[in-house]
């Protein structure tokens, strides 16, 4: 997503060697963006737009190989000037732009929020951001629209090309080796990488440079063509040009509509749907700047002009977007996400004239390790953020200190795992999993279990400490009622993995000898009938071993981001957290076929309904004494809401005869 590419008419010269300038290029660069921009602000009205990104990796790949090839063919071709170059062009806004999310966030982040900011703005100054969000995906992952400065992802991907590449090429030029053969040997290995991965883990596949330098590489084996197999293009420069290239480059828009129209945010990405935007920007660019396409659509004023601003708002319209929406708690009006673009636009226009103009292609020794400098001291200052876990001390944390304590990010969650658990019970493809949710509180046999995912893991704070002379174990991952699940996607609960938990996880509690009662958390209660029974046969096997079962009644859930119930900087709640005796009652008739089922086949079987902890005279309130009933987006528990459901099940268990020691 850089400014990388050709000299406009006032740049100073320099030894490397820079293509004509092409406003068709331009042109092409502000579909990219626009449809990025749309895309992220209005999703429903350009489905694919996020494959503008791939049309910006094409041109990148084009222009920056252009500038390789062409210096090496002259013998003018220096690292060093290289590399100031691309610091000079890069790191002015992106510095900018890092500070300016950095500064707004300490004015209106809680301390959850501006931790995960501080770590993406030094992943984002080291031009990692695409690792850094690859290790967050998962269970424990924040949505992608509360993360300012995801969008970063791309930018490590084209930076970590930029190294690698260039010294590739150096040494297969000064070895003599043909460069077309590197091109598609290179290109042709992370192609197939991105086909075969893309069926295992598409959202490594997704993130990872190896899977994505063949995009950047399409335009790569462009520039080769053209600096070097001329003939290849012979027939654009015959008298049947004007058809040729026209058809050439409609072909290639042809491509590139396509992608937006047929490509969804559900299809396994890149994949082989990389190739409609990928080639079709390819065949764009190969029919030159005298197509009637480029030189009359490409070219214009206006399209021209989104596209020298189109690497700033890049940079710019995701933050606005993002802050808008963590101040609003939820998707914001379109009237504000319509402002938020043209505030992006604004930015984008200041910081092209502020900052690329003066320094985009002006070659300044001193400047470079200034901006290094500058841009080191940003990414530590993100790090430390990060490091201090968001800096709790600020204003806006203290004058909601009560509240703000409540609010965890998913990976701060301390409930989530502890040493002892792990190094007890030691499952051997934990090791291998993004999350395992294993906490124990004493080194001993467990009289209490908990079983199931995330939503039975939020049970354990409030159980050990409403029973804290028992010994309790929180264990497993996946719903407890799976066995085979037919996504392949790198988690946990793909493929057999939950059978192998499960077996694991039973064998545990079959050898404790010592579980006096299971509690199940976190069902997928809408299944079919051999879900139902695969989950009869398990709590069966408990029920012989004498060991009472408890399932807890699906707990209730909002429409919208709890945080949008508490008052924050910028804006007052808007929402109250309560839910009717109506919605309630359409929840419990869902569960009752399985509960029925259930008890059925296991009479012994307990059902407990956490829902009373939060309900009262027909209304139920997910806010308890002034506290969010839920730590994060996905409804997990708070520590506050989890203690009180675990009294009240306490108490239940002692009046139902249930031994929990």
């Amino acid at each position: 997503m850089t400014t990388s590419g050709e000299t406009p008419p006032q740049a100073k010269k320099t030894h490397l060697s820079h293509p004509k300038y092409r406003p068709d290029i331009d042109g092409l660069r502000a579909i990219a963006v626009l449809s990025v921009v749309a895309f992220h602000a209005f999703p429903a009205s350009i489905q694919g737009g996020f494959v503008g990104v791939d049309i910006f990796f094409v041109i990148s790949g084009f222009l920056i190989s252009s500038i390789i090839f062409g210096s090496l063919e002259k013998n003018s071709f220096s690292f060093k000037e290289f590399y100031i170059r691309r610091v000079n062009r890069i790191f002015p806004a992106l510095t900018l732009v890092l500070v300016a999310t950095w500064v707004f966030g300490w004015f209106s982040l809680y301390a959850d929020e501006y931790m995960q900011v501080g770590k993406h703005v030094a992943g984002g100054a080291a031009f990692l951001s695409n690792f850094v969000l690859l290790g967050e995906v998962g269970y424990f992952d924040n949505s992608a629209e509360t993360k300012p400065l995801l969008h970063l992802w791309s930018l490590g991907i084209e930076e970590q090309f930029y190294l690698a590449w260039p010294l590739m090429v150096w040494a297969a030029w000064k070895l003599r080796i043909n460069g077309l053969i590197l091109i598609l040997l290179v290109g042709g290995v992370s192609f197939a990488l991105n086909i075969s991965d893309i069926q295992v883990d598409p959202v490594a596949t997704f993130y990872s440079p190896q899977t994505r330098f063949w995009e950047l590489l399409v335009g790569s084996l462009l520039a080769y063509l053209v600096m070097f197999k001329p003939s290849v293009f012979r027939g654009l420069r015959e008298s049947n040009a004007s058809v040729a290239c026209n058809f050439v480059s409609i072909a290639g828009m042809i491509l590139i509509i396509g992608a937006f129209a047929l490509t969804t945010k559900n299809d396994q990405f890149p994949g082989w749907w990389a190739v409609l935007p990928t080639v079709g920007t390819a065949l764009v660019i190969a029919a030159g700047p005298g197509a009637w396409l480029n030189k009359k659509l490409l070219s214009t004023r206006a399209l021209v002009w989104i596209g020298l601003i189109s690497f700033p708002l890049y940079l710019w319209h995701w933050p606005t977007l993002t802050f808008a929406r963590i101040i609003n708690s939820g998707v914001p009006t379109i009237e504000v996400r319509t402002a938020a673009i043209a505030v992006s636009i604004g930015l984008a226009w200041l910081t092209y004239r502020a900052l690329e103009i003066p320094l985009r292609n002006t070659l300044s020794t001193a400047r470079a390790p200034a901006l290094l400098v500058s841009m080191v001291v940003v990414g530590a200052t993100g790090y430390m953020t990060y490091s201090h876990e968001g800096i709790s001390n600020r204003a806006v944390v203290t004058d909601a200190l009560a509240v703000n304590d409540q609010f965890v990010a998913t990976t701060g969650w301390k409930y989530a795992r502890n040493e002892t658990c792990l190094n007890r019970y030691k499952f051997e493809d934990a090791s291998t999993l993004p999350w395992w949710f294993c906490s124990t509180n004493r080194d001993a046999p467990p009289s209490i279990v908990i079983l199931g995912n995330s939503y039975a893991n939020h049970l354990y704070p409030g159980i050990i400490h409403a029973v804290p002379d028992a010994v309790t174990l929180s264990i497993g991952t996946c719903d407890p009622g799976d066995s085979i699940n037919s996504e392949v996607l790198g988690n946990p609960c793909s493929l057999d993995r939950p059978k192998r938990q499960n077996e694991f996880i039973d064998d545990v509690i079959k050898k404790s000898n010592s579980v006096k009662t299971v509690i199940i958390s976190g069902l997928s209660w809408v299944r079919d009938d051999d879900y139902i029974n695969a989950f009869i046969s398990r709590i069966s096997s408990m029920d012989k071993m004498g060991i009472k079962v408890v399932v807890f009644v699906p707990h209730l859930m909002l429409g919208y981001n709890p945080r949008a119930c508490f008052a924050r900087p910028f804006k007052t709640p808007d929402q109250s957290c309560e839910v009717s005796a109506e919605e309630r009652q359409r929840l419990l008739g869902s569960f009752a076929r399985f509960k029925t089922l259930v008890s059925e086949k296991v009479g012994s079987v307990m059902f407990f309904d956490q829902n009373d902890t939060f309900c009262s005279d027909g209304s139920c309130s997910l806010v308890i004494d002034d506290l969010p009933a839920f730590r994060d987006e996905y409804f997990h528990y708070s520590e506050y809401a989890s203690d009180q459901v675990g009294k009240r099940f306490v108490d239940w268990a002692e009046k139902n005869g249930v031994k929990l020691m």
